[in-house]
């Protein structure tokens, strides 16, 4: 096979996975990966980094492996190897450089793909439309100004409408003026902050985060319920803000909804902008469609992206998704698209599509108005009958339905341990097959998520 059927192949692979995995996971640990070769039995693909290597080969082998027969039809043995350095640069930058020559550049091999800024993600590639434009405007000056225009910056949408492009768009802007940038997820902050507890270097950690000019956070709603590590964000907010740095962090909600997160951290959030981000309109999917359709130098028909757009009105990472396997399945099959393929591929689609593209909140949201309670009663200590029983019946739609892991479900409900969450939601499935009521209760409730 040739290197450009290698990652047409991958590409293929990627748009399935894309639609099956959490946001988080696929962004972390897939998006960036490449199918560069195969033989007869094994196929390869290039991975950002030794540790992705290690952790896709021990925790997701095996799926990707399945989705990789399913795309390509045949029997491989993947073969996972570490890129050459140059793909990705580190965000973590030396002291500012002559105008003339700032440019971002390779300064180290980045440990995690986590702290490395995705070559896709800038400000030219990011579509602006009605739904977005507060965003993308605050995201614009602030990285024109950082610390001066909105310190913090606080974007939240649902999954897949953008924020991490914004991001990651702010800090290459940065980056390529000189300035020290990290972008982490609160995942990987918190995962620090406890290794450096443990190996008692908390002040090689606190000089880390403390010494940069722009700190971008995504996801701030996972980051640990544990004290101690809402105690060290807190200290290195304070530190970087007061010292005029700039703050830019996402989340999947706004901060007075984070119920996991301490007053006092939510307060600060809540001091400098907040900016949303929406579904997309129409005009502005079809807008996304043509532009991705460019970077990846085929031509669609219009009829053919306004079906599409049509279609797909959940977020921007599923129209990706699909056009991705849309594209790699024409090249595959020598195939052109038209809008016939287009609609029978879609119909194909459509079943795992609407289940995967429903937004965990949206879960939360019908079970609590079901049960006439608030969101924020599910995340909170609750333990009323009432109460318990919705926090289960959420519990086993987030398993069942979206497929998610008790660890993530744990982290969604206010920080709960993953035992709790698989009590719940094992209690739920077991009374779905004995209790009729009950039984009645989830097909109402999936009708409305749904719907």
């Amino acid at each position: 096979m040739s290197e450009s059927t290698a990652r047409e192949v991958w590409r293929a692979v990627l748009g399935d996975l894309q639609l099956q995995l959490p946001r988080p996971t696929f962004e972390t640990w897939l998006k960036t990966t490449e199918g560069i070769a195969h033989d007869d039995n094994v196929f390869v693909v290039e991975v950002p980094n030794s540790f992705a290597v290690e952790w896709l080969e021990r925790r997701m082998y095996h799926a990707l492996q399945k989705t990789l027969r399913k795309v390509s039809g045949r029997e491989f043995v993947l073969q996972l190897q570490v890129r050459s350095a140059g793909d990705f640069y580190a965000v973590e930058q030396s002291a500012p450089v002559p105008d003339q020559a700032r440019s971002v550049t390779p300064t180290a091999q980045p440990l995690f793909e986590m702290r490395s800024f995705n070559p896709k993600y800038s400000f030219d590639s990011f579509v602006a439309g009605p739904s977005n434009q507060l965003a993308l405007s605050a995201s614009r000056a602030v990285a024109e100004s950082p610390g001066q225009s909105y310190n913090p910056l606080y974007l939240h949408s649902g999954s897949g409408l953008g924020k991490t492009h914004l991001l990651q768009a702010i800090g290459k802007r940065c980056a390529s003026q000189g300035m020290s940038v990290l972008y982490v997820t609160s995942e990987q902050f918190t995962n620090e902050f406890i290794t450096a507890i443990r190996n008692r270097t908390t002040e090689d950690f606190r000089h880390r985060y403390r010494s940069v000019q722009v700190l971008l956070l995504d996801d701030v709603q996972f980051l640990s319920g544990k004290e101690q590590t809402h105690e060290g964000f807190f200290h290195t907010f304070n530190d970087l803000h007061n010292s005029g740095n700039q703050v830019v962090i996402s989340s999947d909600r706004a901060p007075k909804d984070l119920t996991a997160i301490e007053d006092r951290l939510r307060s600060r959030f809540e001091g400098g902008l907040i900016a949303d981000i929406k579904s997309p309109d129409l005009e502005t999917r079809m807008s996304i469609l043509a532009n991705k359709g460019d970077q990846l130098r085929i031509e669609i028909e219009e009829n053919v992206i306004e079906l599409i757009a049509k279609r797909v009105q959940r977020n921007v990472r599923e129209l990706e998704g699909i056009l991705n396997r849309m594209v790699a399945y024409s090249q595959l099959m020598n195939v052109n698209i038209t809008l016939e393929s287009t609609l029978q591929i879609l119909n194909e689609m459509a079943t795992e599509s609407d289940v995967r593209s429903i937004d965990p909140q949206r879960i939360f949201e019908q079970v609590a108005v079901f049960y006439a309670l608030s969101v924020r009663d599910l995340m909170a200590k609750n333990r009323t009958k009432k109460v318990s029983l919705a926090r289960q019946v959420a519990m086993y739609l987030l398993i069942y339905e979206l497929g998610l892991s008790p660890t993530q479900v744990g982290r969604m409900l206010g920080g709960r341990d993953h035992s709790t969450v698989i009590h719940g939601a094992g209690k739920i499935n077991g009374e779905v097959t004995e209790n009729v009521q009950i039984r009645r209760d989830i097909m109402a409730i999936k009708e409305a998520i749904f719907s």
